[in-house]
C-alpha cells in the first residue's frame, strides 16, 4: 500500500469496528478501506434524485385494496385499534 493514514476512532466505533472485524473475519484495515470506497464512491454510483432510483418499482406491488393512496390514514388507524 502506497499511503498509511492513521485515525483516532471514538470509542463505541472502535467497538464496532471489532465487533466487524470478528463477524466479517476480516483485518479492521480491510473494514475501513470497504467503507471508504462505498462512502467515497457511492456518491458516483447513485446519480439523481432518491425517487429517480426507484421509479421502476413504483406501483409494482398490488396491495388489493383500490383506494389505498387516497385513504391510507385510515387503513393505518384501523390496523392499528385491531392490535396490528
Amino acid at each position: 500500500m502506497p499511503t498509511r493514514l492513521t485515525v483516532r476512532l471514538p470509542d463505541d466505533l472502535a467497538r464496532d469496528l471489532r465487533a466487524a472485524v470478528r463477524r466479517m473475519r476480516r483485518r479492521s484495515s480491510d473494514i475501513v478501506r470497504l467503507a471508504l470506497r462505498e462512502f467515497l464512491g457511492g456518491s458516483r454510483q447513485l446519480p439523481g434524485r432518491p425517487i429517480d432510483r426507484v421509479r421502476g418499482l413504483i406501483g409494482s406491488v398490488g396491495s388489493g385494496i383500490p383506494d389505498l393512496a387516497a385513504r391510507h390514514r385510515d387503513y393505518v388507524l384501523k390496523s392499528l385499534t385491531r392490535g396490528r
